[in-house]
This record gives structure tokens, sequence and C-alpha cells, in this order.
């Protein structure tokens, strides 16, 4: 874990460190500069959402298209303000479009307006902001998604009893969507009680201490819903932690090893999944095309499976799990 983590900031440090030398390459050669910010690399989602990116550049290269682009994002999904440094440092750069997944759906909206007033398209993807001015959205629907998590911890449960909700935070519209979509799927199931909705910050650690923390407090819980990879690896790991597992029913959203891992051995029902590569390459190739005067739909619906211990190794999860 120690050396993932070291990997991840010095990835984080030439993703840095790399955004003005693209900018420089752009302005000296001419050719087309795109900008991606995301909401952090404290996840394996964020690192499979690069390789969409990346395998869209590579393609339009192949193409003949003179194209660098930048993909950084902070340490770890609470830092709001750095975020901001981060689009305000990529607009300094006046890029051709710019690829942004928000960690607060309004904090940045000044800085969309800056964009808006110079002309610099503005692709959203995995989160979505409180504006219009994103030509278009890039996500997972996760109201709809989140929904098919609730119908299948109503399922696990047998349609009774007291659950809670982990969600990773209550300002992003992906924590917001699919706190949302997942409590008024669950709504259908009358028998089914919601005792509490906590924010963990998508943290491992954290949200593995709140799980203890809902799991004292009621004992009698049945199911913990974990809103994304940290959420959901650290309700895993705090039902362990209290020698609940098998007790108390989790499930997830999103991959990494540590679900999947998870998912095989038992220890969590089931999980919601993505398709980060594809909803990387979607954004990048739409900045491209915005860029140059192309209008995209409004959303664009990257996907998502349900994957268990049943389909987690058929075809059409392992298309879209990484680890």
């Amino acid at each position: 874990m120690k050396k993932g983590i070291i990997a991840v900031a010095l990835g984080i440090a030439v993703a840095v460190s790399g955004f003005a030398n693209a900018a420089q390459q752009q302005q000296k050669s001419g050719g087309t500069y795109i900008a991606i910010v995301c909401k952090g690399f404290m996840h394996q989602f964020w690192v499979a959402v690069k390789n969409g990116a990346d395998k869209a550049a590579s393609e339009l290269k192949a193409q003949g298209v003179n194209l660098t682009h930048t993909f950084e994002g902070t340490e770890n999904e609470t830092m709001v303000d750095k975020q901001m440094e981060m689009f305000q440092a990529a607009l300094g750069k006046s890029p051709a479009a710019l690829g942004f997944a928000a960690l607060d759906s309004k904090a940045a909206i000044p800085l969309l307006n800056e964009a808006k007033n110079r002309k610099i398209p503005i692709i959203a993807f995995d989160s979505g902001v409180d504006s219009d001015i994103p030509l278009t959205t890039v996500s997972t629907d996760n109201k709809v998604a989140a929904g098919v998590a609730a119908d299948k911890m109503a399922e696990a449960i047998g349609g009774s009893g007291k659950i809670a909700l982990v969600v990773h935070d209550q300002t992003s519209r992906t924590g917001i969507d699919r706190r949302d979509g997942f409590l008024n799927g669950i709504k259908k199931y009358p028998g089914i009680e919601v005792v509490s909705v906590q924010y963990g910050g998508g943290d491992h650690q954290k949200s593995a201490d709140i799980t203890k923390a809902l799991i004292n407090a009621n004992p009698d819980i049945k199911g913990i819903f974990g809103s994304n990879e940290g959420s959901a690896v650290g309700v895993v790991l705090g039902v362990q932690e209290l020698g609940k597992s098998g007790q108390v029913i989790v499930i997830g959203y999103d991959s990494g090893k540590q679900q999947i891992d998870a998912i095989r051995s038992g220890l969590m029902y089931g999980a919601i999944q993505q398709n980060p590569v594809k909803m990387g390459y979607e954004t990048l190739m739409w900045a491209y095309k915005a860029s140059k005067g192309e209008t995209p739909p409004k959303f664009i619906d990257s996907g998502y499976v349900w994957a268990d211990k049943s389909n987690i190794d058929s075809p059409e999860v392992k298309s879209v799990i990484y680890e």
C-alpha cells in the first residue's frame, strides 16, 4: 500500500510538471492542447479513467492530429480548494478544451464562467456541476445505478431490516446522485429502515471507523451501502474488524483489487461497476471534437454493470473492472 501511495504521489508530481510542458509544446508546435482535471488519484478508478483518455489521445495522434494533453488531480477527494487552483492553472495555459470532474458541484462556477468568457469548451465527466456551461457530462447514470444497488440490498437482506449508507461526499454530483438514487430506490421496500447516512470522504479508514460506529449503535443492522471505491472498501474493513463478516451485507460501487477480492471471497455481496476507461476515452475525444467546433450530446452515458460472485469473471464484467 505504501509503495502504491508513493507511486501515486510521483504520478501527481509528473502530471503537474508535465502540465506546463504540454502547454508550451502546444504553443511552439501550433498543435492542440487539452487539459483534464479529475478528482484525485486516491483510488484506482482515476488511473483507469486516465488510461481511457490516453487511449483516445493515442488514436487521435495515429490519425495525424498534433495533440498534447495532461491529466491531473489532487491527492484526495476532499481537497476542493486545491482542485480549484488546478482548474485556474489549467485555464492559465489557454487549453483548446478542458475536461473537469468536480469535487464540488458549485465551487467551480466562477471558473466555468471564466472559461465560457474565454471560449474554452468544458467537458464535465464523472461528476457534473450546477451549471449549463459544460457542453456535456460523460458519466454513469448514477441515480439509476444506485437504484439497482438498492434493489440488490433489498434482495440480499430479504426485504426487511435496518441498513445505512456510507457516502463519499455530499458536495459532488456523484455523491448526491448515488445517495439519492439509493434512498429513492429503497423506498419501494417498506420493511427496510435507513438508520443513517454518513459521509467518509471516500477515505478507507474514516469509512471503516464510521462503519464500526454504525454497527455499534445498531447491533441488528443488516446491510451497509458504500457509494464509491474508498467508501465500500472502508465498510468491508469496518465489518471485518468487528467480526461481523457474513452478518452485515456490504454493497459497493466501483472496482479496484480490494473490492474484487472482497466480492470473490464473499465479504462483499456485490457492487455497481462503472466503465472508467470509456469515461476517460469519451472525455478526451469530445474535448478534442469540441475544440474543433463539434457539439456533443448533452449527456454521454458511460454505462455500468452489476457484479457479484456469480458473474465477476464473466466477459461483460471483466471488460469494465480494474485493479
